[in-house]
């Protein structure tokens, strides 16, 4: 081969070395697209998780919740035997253990709670130290997200208090619950009060008084509560009239002034709520993110009975009507 002839095949090797590298490239991408994102370890845990405590052979219902603050760290919310929703400022995840550390809230005891727990794909399980020193073992799962695709479709209203007597109705507990005048009335503390039956999505008028200084109040689906409180005056907060207690504040304290005959009406879709308070709007479409404390379990995907708290002093209620979704 002479040099002429060697010069004018160099294009064509080139090409054919540009064509080649050009195959190679485009297998490996289509074998890099096949491949699953690498994701950071500590993006598995977060989210929402339903727990279970056993409390010396009783399930206790329990929540929490895991996500990132900044770059480094985790932080989250907890709901556990007693109290609300509780702030966690550090949570330590490595190699699938999962532990935090909380102060006390409502316990008498002053030492810290104590979680630790290990990650399974969609489950957790561990143990939880409380303030009184004790061991309880707990497990749970992801918090279903209870999204609707449609719009509801709403059933016949519901009578859920028929003004004589308590019928549709059972106490947890020795029953200190009265029927005068078309009234239902919890003259003290004593047993909650749940419906028999256990619904899904729906909308609920309920009228309640209230004496100074009490409190009561309405668990949707059994876990989500909708706070009862002498609050007229306050400003709005997390605890007082017409939060979801623990966990959304309302937009303005609607409450009346103790001692008068006061309205919710209640909307909840999946997770979805909206409040109307004595003729205010003071919580619109907002998401409830977990159970409250004082829920009747942590089954989140289950449908789940109305209860009123009859365990925080005197408190009446009327007129309480379900119009169920389809």
């Amino acid at each position: 081969m002479n040099k002429k002839s060697g010069s004018s095949l160099l294009p064509v090797k080139r090409n054919i070395l540009l064509t080649v590298s050009f195959l190679l490239l485009i297998n490996f991408m289509g074998s890099a697209s096949d491949l699953s994102p690498a994701l950071p370890a500590d993006s598995l845990i977060q989210g929402r998780w339903d727990l279970v405590i056993n409390e010396n052979g009783k399930q206790a219902p329990s929540w929490l919740e895991v996500y990132h603050s900044g770059n480094n760290w985790l932080v989250g919310y907890y709901v556990g035997i007693v109290g609300s929703a509780r702030p966690i400022s550090k949570i330590n995840f490595t190699n699938n253990k999962i532990s935090f550390t909380i102060p006390p809230q409502w316990e008498k005891e002053t030492n810290d709670v104590s979680f630790e727990g290990t990650f399974q794909g969609d489950t957790l399980s561990g143990t939880l130290t409380a303030a009184d020193g004790k061991t309880f073992n707990w497990s749970g799962h992801r918090a279903p997200s209870l999204h609707r695709t449609t719009a509801p479709v709403w059933g016949k209203p519901i009578k859920l208090f028929n003004g004589t007597n308590i019928d549709g109705w059972h106490a947890m507990g020795t029953n200190q619950w009265v029927v005068e005048a078309g009234v239902l009335r919890s003259p003290h503390s004593g047993a909650n009060l749940v419906t028999d039956n256990t619904f899904d999505d729906f909308k609920l008028h309920i009228e309640f008084r209230c004496p100074a200084g009490s409190n009561s109040g309405i668990y949707l689906r059994g876990r989500y509560e909708v706070q009862i409180e002498d609050s007229k005056g306050k400003e709005p907060q997390k605890d007082l009239m017409g939060a979801i207690y623990g966990f959304l504040t309302p937009s303005e304290m609607a409450a009346k002034a103790a001692g008068e005959w006061q309205t919710y009406d209640i909307t909840l879709i999946g997770r979805m709520v909206t409040i109307v308070a004595n003729g205010k709007q003071i919580i619109c479409n907002q998401a409830i993110p977990g159970i409250t404390g004082g829920a009747l379990d942590s089954r989140e995907e289950a449908p789940g009975p109305i209860y009123i708290q009859g365990d925080h002093g005197p408190i009446e209620y009327r007129n309480i009507i379900l119009t169920p979704g389809k």
